[in-house]
């Protein structure tokens, strides 16, 4: 029993800050995120015995978590409104103008993109925070989900497509995108 307790603080402790982090992006409460990431932990040393050699660990670890805040937390979120497709892809392709896709991959920080990433509704936010803001890898980030990761591709795209739209008066205001031309 000692030996499972030393193996699993030595590959599962690690990850407790990237957890937490994640936890309090989904859970925007950082008492909830706490009790997440401890019941991650709880439910992970109980079913650590089934973790073989070479399991990704980071991957299981937020896969349980994800599990646990879809079945807890997720009814406890208010879902802001859902643009249709059509207007997504309106209001994106109208406001593109002639930008190189480069250009797009800005990194913002300030409460502007918190707003932005508040305001997704859950089922695309947690892939951009998963992919962008944490650095996993698609495949990654679709095993977490336990989704397909062509789902995973397509909602990070239009997750993308959705905060463009809402940052685009920021960029624009802090010169990181051209200003319309009526408006020079």
């Amino acid at each position: 029993m000692d030996n499972k307790r030393t193996r699993f603080e030595g590959i599962a402790l690690p990850y407790t800050a990237a957890l937490y982090h994640v936890a309090l992006r989904w859970t925007k409460n950082p008492e909830d995120a706490s009790d997440l990431v401890q019941e991650t932990y709880l439910r992970a040393y109980q079913n650590f015995a089934s973790v073989s050699e070479g399991t990704n660990c980071k991957a299981w670890l937020f896969t349980i978590m994800y599990s646990i805040f879809v079945n807890q937390y997720r009814k406890k979120q208010r879902e802001g409104p859902v643009m249709s497709n059509e207007e997504i892809e309106q209001k994106y392709y109208s406001s593109l103008n002639t930008m190189a896709e480069q250009e797009l991959n800005i990194k913002w920080v300030g409460k502007e993109v918190e707003q932005a990433l508040d305001q997704l509704p859950e089922i695309f936010r947690t892939p951009i925070i998963l992919v962008d803001a944490n650095g996993f890898t698609y495949e990654e980030a679709a095993q977490v989900l336990n989704c397909p990761v062509g789902t995973l591709r397509s909602r990070l795209f239009r997750a993308r497509k959705i905060l463009y739209v809402s940052l685009k008066e920021c960029a624009q205001s802090l010169g990181y995108l051209p200003k319309k031309k009526s408006e020079l």
